[in-house]
């Protein structure tokens, strides 16, 4: 990718970059390796493009090769996979076209832009999120619309054939950024939903940073309250120190669900600054066990049935039935935020069980209402998984506690609601590819459960009345 020729400090690492340069063009001949397949190639020719604009001039060898990439580029476009890869082969083309100038680079151009024309409606939602609905691919595609933006002021002239087009640009890269706010914890890093981790794309602070730059004006977060993306499909629930951030998505495009989970009605969960409830995230990409898990249900802050997935996720990037959600409630008040929704996932399942989540956020307190409809009796499980710098310790036999791992003082309490065992178990959370963090998750357990069915749990943080006594649901004790 040459990700390294335009990051931190690269001007120090110049002569070094310019010897991989080299290094590559040698090693590598054409349409041979990894690095010939059409994404790592797209990639690689931004990067190089972008650290030649930023006044490290290309010698002859090397923009031959770059002509030589696009050229190979132009005939393997992704248009059998489409989504983000296709995308950043237009991007790839547009900035080759711009670059290296003449016929063919102008029809190198042309069949970028008119990509774009396509796939910027198709792909950047009403509401700013990526159509993907992975906050990690939505934050690389905001990076490709502010790098496209930067190009079309070092060549103005180049895009006045699509002059209306790229007016747009600036609008639409703001909405993405708020999108990208929304959907960030207070420790300002993204949530985890459907392939999503830390370390791929550029970190939210750097990509605002670059908007600002641009003078792309993105709009600063509104503390309390709720906020539903209405057109990706996420919420952001916050009342002062509690930030919720909850997944009634659909599970992607209908014809590209490759980077989805099984995640419906899950959420995350931050207290007083620090991630809390965490969805597991990734550790690596391919068609193994461990992928398979990743992308399940169970790996998620939400409820399994009868041990399946509420999306049938198989073979890597693949999703058979899928749910789908309806929103039953949002409210937004100064004593409380509500929100309610549904997913008939499970209902390929014997009894058809239909799962209603409903989350109340009240000052202090936040309560989780699963309701399990339908007929027959079923495992329903409720996972919860928690950040590893938390440390869960087993108050009684319904509730567990909170701590910070380093000081053990305590930040809440979980209290289980309804009939069922609540299980402490050690776990893993993955933030970046090839990385795995030791951690603990709750699971909520009903065996043999009748339905109708209503249980939950409700979390108590410090400065509240807390009890470990669960009474009626909904109501206070």
């Amino acid at each position: 990718y040459f990700n390294d020729l335009n990051a931190a400090n690269a001007l120090a690492r110049r002569e070094w970059h310019r010897t991989l340069l080299v290094r590559w063009i040698t090693e590598n001949p054409p349409g041979q390796g990894v690095g010939w397949e059409p994404y790592p190639l797209s990639l690689r020719i931004v990067n190089w493009i972008k650290w030649a604009l930023a006044g490290n001039g290309l010698d002859g060898v090397t923009r031959h090769s770059l002509a030589i990439q696009a050229r190979y580029l132009v005939k393997r476009l992704e248009r059998h996979l489409l989504g983000n890869h296709l995308f950043v082969n237009a991007k790839a083309l547009v900035f080759a076209g711009c670059y290296m100038g003449g016929v063919e680079a102008e029809e190198w151009l042309r069949r970028g832009m008119a990509i774009l024309e396509r796939e910027i409606p198709e792909q950047i939602l009403l509401d700013g999120g990526q159509f993907e609905r992975s906050t990690m691919y939505h934050s690389l595609a905001f990076e490709d619309v502010l790098d496209l933006i930067n190009l079309t002021r070092s060549y103005p002239e180049v895009f006045r054939p699509w002059q209306n087009f790229v007016a747009d640009w600036p609008r639409l890269a703001g909405v993405m950024g708020r999108w990208l706010v929304e959907m960030c914890h207070p420790d300002g890093e993204i949530s985890f939903f459907n392939d999503s981790v830390i370390g791929i794309a550029p970190a939210p602070d750097a990509l605002w940073d670059y908007a600002r730059r641009l003078n792309v004006a993105v709009q600063p977060l509104v503390h309390d309250g709720v906020v539903w993306l209405k057109n990706s499909g996420y919420i952001r629930m916050q009342k002062k120190e509690a930030v919720g951030i909850i997944d009634v998505a659909p599970v992607g495009p209908d014809y590209l669900p490759g980077h989805a989970h099984a995640d419906t009605l899950s959420f995350e969960l931050s207290l007083f600054g620090r991630r809390v409830l965490v969805n597991s995230g990734i550790f690596q990409y391919g068609d193994g066990a461990q992928r398979q898990m990743q992308r399940g249900t169970s790996a998620h802050n939400t409820v399994c049935i009868d041990g399946e997935n509420s999306s049938e996720v198989w073979a890597g990037f693949r999703v058979a039935r899928r749910a789908r959600v309806i929103i039953e409630k949002m409210h937004s008040g100064r004593d409380d935020n509500i929100v309610a929704a549904c997913h008939n996932g499970y209902r390929r399942l014997p009894g058809k069980p239909i799962h209603c989540r409903t989350w109340t956020i009240k000052d202090n307190r936040m309560e989780v209402v699963d309701e399990i409809c339908g007929r027959g009796s079923h495992l329903i499980e409720s996972y919860l998984h928690f950040h590893p710098d938390v440390l869960v310790r087993r108050c009684r036999a319904d509730s567990v506690e909170f701590l910070d791992r380093q000081t053990h003082s305590v930040l809440a309490t979980l209290t289980c609601c309804g009939e069922g065992e609540l299980e402490l178990h050690d776990g893993f959370w993955y933030p970046e590819f090839g990385k795995a963090v030791p951690n603990q998750y709750c699971l909520l357990r009903r065996d043999n459960a009748s339905l109708p069915l209503t249980f939950g749990f409700r979390i108590d943080w410090v400065g509240s009345q807390k009890t470990v006594a669960c009474r009626t649901m909904g109501t206070s004790p």
